[in-house]
């Protein structure tokens, strides 16, 4: 069923409290980050909680830019809406808080590191309809696991992923970045997002090699589709070599591909973006089915307890840059660190 997009009182609850979980304090200059095509209930309700909190709150509106790729753009966590436009940058790094409601948003975006050495703390509100926001709204407790799991992989060699459907892979964590995000965030310089609840390394370039198989009911996030039929992707030295089945995921795949073959960044389209688990147990692996593809952004199942993810793109770590994408969370994965199980079977240790 499509949702109605008019304003609750009980979302601005749920806004005003993960800002308040941000440390927004009354008087903070806060930007509301948009776009022309960004969805008009999260820029309001960014609004009416930042007015809430006291915070002394402005709007900075882009247009969306022209499309450049040769295919849809979708799920990229790399916004291009700011255009590296001087002024704007200036006036988010500038800021105590961002409430970031691109379309995108900005986790990949170049502009990042520079508005993150001013200083501000970005907030992604991810392009969701406001009841998956507020079911999914990010709680005090879920700090903890996060940190926990980031100290698991920072120090460690190897993460292992296999699975009974056929999954055997191998990813070196020397020289990886690893994140953690649990959806709020009061440090100056940093950016998390919501929905939230998952754990991540960007692995080092020649990091990566190994089978992946997508079992029906994996995801491709980048449709927002749940597979109805294997697809077995063949990965060495970071990149796709092979997307093997005969199905149309199969095909939806390798066509989505392949348009990236003749385009700028070409190659990296093909290589992994990052790897990581789902730590967050309000998450669920079925959401999708209750919601209209207009309605529904998909970062919940990215996060999912006990899911693999695996991503291929944009890799800063690894010097890639492509807008290329595609977030492809697995259950049934069996994930260890450096023979350690974090994940048994789908299910967290």
């Amino acid at each position: 069923m499509s949702l109605s997009q008019r304003i609750e009182a009980k979302w601005i609850d749920s806004f005003v409290e993960v800002f308040r979980l941000c440390g927004v304090k009354p008087g903070d200059a806060c930007a509301i980050l948009s776009e022309t095509q960004s969805r008009a209930a999260l820029v309001q309700l960014s609004e009416l909680a930042l007015a809430r909190l006291g915070a002394r709150w402005f709007h900075v509106v882009l247009p969306t830019p022209r499309q450049t790729a040769p295919v849809p753009v979708r799920s990229t966590g790399a916004s291009d809406a700011i255009g590296q436009l001087g002024p704007v940058v200036a006036a988010l790094a500038g800021s105590v808080f961002i409430a970031d409601c691109t379309v995108e948003g900005l986790q990949h975006a170049v502009e990042l590191p520079a508005i993150l050495q001013g200083g501000a703390r970005v907030m992604v509100v991810s392009n969701e309809h406001p009841e998956i926001l507020e079911r999914t709204a990010p709680r005090a407790e879920d700090e903890a696991p996060v940190r926990d799991a980031m100290r698991r992989l920072k120090g460690a060699r190897v993460m292992q992923v296999t699975s009974a459907a056929g999954t055997d892979i191998t990813i070196s964590l020397t020289g990886a970045r690893i994140g953690g995000v649990w959806g709020f965030t009061a440090k100056p310089g940093s950016l998390t997002h919501w929905p939230a609840g998952l754990v991540l390394a960007f692995p080092a370039a020649g990091s990566v090699s190994g089978t992946l198989v997508m079992a029906p009911g994996d995801v491709n996030l980048t449709f927002k589709r749940y597979l109805a039929d294997p697809v077995t992707l063949r990965i060495a030295d970071d990149h796709v070599t092979a997307i093997e089945g005969h199905s149309v995921d199969a095909e939806l795949m390798r066509g989505y591909f392949a348009a990236w073959a003749t385009h700028p960044g070409d190659r990296s389209a093909y290589a992994v973006s990052h790897v990581g688990w789902g730590l967050n147990r309000h998450a669920r692996w079925d959401a999708m089915t209750f919601y209209d593809k207009a309605d529904f952004n998909g970062t919940e199942l990215r996060a999912f307890a006990g899911s693999f993810l695996y991503s291929t793109g944009a890799n800063e770590v690894a010097g890639r840059h492509t807008l290329g994408h595609f977030d492809l969370p697995m259950r049934g994965c069996t994930v260890t660190i450096d023979g350690v199980a974090v994940v048994v079977g789908g299910v967290l240790v």
